[in-house]
């Protein structure tokens, strides 16, 4: 898989993709990240890339030109499954949405700034509009790296357990059980004993119960 990150501050994600899981994923050939700077495509010598919005208003807007410059350049490189538009008014990400895009190709993903991108770019170039939730960002980077994180771990090899994700919440409409490592008795509060005994179908029948009690708690409307 290859994401193109497309941003007007590019700086805010290169730390983000340099550690961890996300390094050794791009080390080890399972995914390429690659970051562009809009700036780099805009159509004036002073790198211009935004500008007043018509029938006014506070705010300023992100110019199409350079988008479309940028974008039509990748797509002229290689064939893109989706152009994902990251906006606070886009489909709510999921697990479910997830796990479909981790079976892609290629994809790219469009960082929102200032009061969001001329409506052109979504009408002609976007395939897909995504929310991390229902809140305002600066800008769609930080959103844009939940999303990449998120699919990233899913591509195989990537985990060195790759049944991790497999029991991670939501997978299955279900938050995942507690868990628990050494000391096995931490000031008397101690470990339960089920999850020592070694016995693995009682340990999933346990984990099992756990998950369902803590969504009933705290997320009933998965259950529904």
């Amino acid at each position: 898989m290859r994401i193109d990150i497309v941003t007007c501050v590019p700086s805010l994600l290169d730390s983000f993709f340099a550690h961890s899981i996300l390094k050794r994923a791009q080390q080890g050939g399972f995914v390429e990240v690659v970051i562009h700077d809009i700036r780099d495509y805009s159509v004036n010598k002073h790198r211009t890339i935004d500008d007043y919005a018509f029938g006014g208003g506070a705010g300023m807007v992100l110019q199409i030109e350079p988008i479309a410059r940028c974008i039509r350049k990748l797509q002229s490189e290689r064939q893109y499954d989706e152009v994902i538009y990251l906006t606070p008014d886009g489909e709510l990400m999921q697990q479910r949405m997830v796990n479909q895009l981790s079976l892609k190709g290629n994809l790219i993903l469009l960082c929102g700034h200032y009061k969001g991108v001329d409506q052109r770019v979504r009408d002609l170039f976007v395939t897909r509009e995504v929310s991390i939730g229902d809140y305002v960002l600066s800008g769609g980077e930080l959103a844009a790296a939940v999303l990449a994180d998120a699919i990233i771990r899913l591509l195989p090899g990537v985990l060195n357990d790759e049944t991790s994700a497999l029991t991670d919440s939501f997978q299955d409409n279900l938050l995942a059980p507690p868990v628990y490592t050494r000391p096995a008795d931490f000031e008397g509060n101690k470990v339960p004993e089920i999850l020592m005994s070694g016995h693995e179908v009682k340990i999933e029948s346990w984990r099992h119960e756990q998950s369902l009690q803590r969504t009933k708690e705290r997320r009933p409307d998965l259950l529904e």
